[in-house]
């Protein structure tokens, strides 16, 4: 699985913002009229590991949040 450039840094613009939920975020980017990639969950997993984003669960929110550390 690739993640273009341009997915990247959607992503990473709209997680500055703060912390969001995956359902929270692919909300987001479809506002933004971004095509959401397939399997977000599996794409941010990706990023997270990549070192581009930050991601844990939130026992508060029942679901894994994800952020960017500047």
């Amino acid at each position: 699985m690739t993640i273009s450039n341009g997915q990247q840094v959607r992503i990473r613009s709209i997680l500055s913002q703060g912390q969001l939920t995956t359902l929270e975020l692919e909300k987001k980017l479809r506002q933004q009229g971004s095509p959401c990639p397939d399997d977000l969950a599996r794409t941010l997993n990706i990023m997270r590991r990549n070192g581009l984003i930050k991601g844990a669960p939130s026992p508060e929110k029942g679901a894994w949040v994800w952020w960017v550390e500047e």
